[in-house]
């Protein structure tokens, strides 16, 4: 991956694949689930969820980032703005919001922002895994590793080198230390996804030498 995330439109990438296959599942799903509280953010309903997505594309689209965006009390508030929306109209905007971002946080000068596109990734596996739907954290796309990396060098993570037993090719995650050998991690990428988006891992197996699994979660 180059140092210009915008030149791989990653985040848009991202969005658009998702998008296709995040919406229909909504479309199917019965209204009593968005009731259901999600392990991934434990705090949330699937509904809460939704808003807070929808919420955060909305405020990039618009350009509405200013200080105490995205901070516990900005979270509530735009969650809250969207309690009394029928579900209709959220997974409409969700839908609308997640095709408008991509370009945009493509084109934005704050390249951290393309996080953005992969927090609303691991909040849709959140959303899968929370009804039950395999393959909750399964990455289709490489843009998920790629992002992945991205964070884990802006967060400074530890050095991980990562065999994953479901893809051919090893990640190399975080930033080297020259205090620090570089830790090795074998497990597969769902695994990886939960220990890098701090979700929990329900007993799922992996082998982590050099690093503990706490110092490699990107979005604490």
């Amino acid at each position: 991956m180059t140092d210009d995330m915008r030149e791989k439109d990653l985040p848009h990438r991202l969005l658009t694949a998702e998008r296709d296959v995040f919406i229909p599942l909504l479309r199917r799903t019965a209204p009593e689930a968005f009731a259901l509280r999600t392990a991934g953010c434990p705090d949330w309903t699937v509904r809460q969820v939704l808003a807070h997505c929808h919420a955060v594309l909305v405020r990039v689209i618009e350009n509405r980032l200013g200080p105490g965006v995205f901070s516990p009390a900005s979270n509530a508030a735009d969650v809250a703005e969207r309690d009394t929306w029928p579900l209709d109209r959220l997974v409409d905007g969700l839908e609308s919001a997640m095709t408008e971002a991509g370009p945009v946080l493509a084109a934005h000068e704050n390249r951290r922002l393309s996080l953005v596109a992969l927090g609303e990734w691991v909040h849709a596996g959140d959303v899968r895994d929370t009804l039950g739907e395999p393959g909750a954290y399964a990455a289709a796309d490489d843009a998920v590793f790629d992002l992945l990396a991205f964070g884990s060098r802006l967060r400074k993570t530890p050095l991980v080198h990562a065999e994953l037993t479901d893809r051919a090719e090893p990640l190399v995650l975080g930033e080297p230390d020259a205090d620090r050998a570089p830790a090795r991690l074998v497990t597969d990428a769902p695994t990886l996804v939960r220990l890098y988006a701090g979700r929990p891992l329900n007993g799922a197996h992996f082998e982590l030498a050099g690093a503990e699994a706490a110092e490699l979660n990107i979005f604490g």
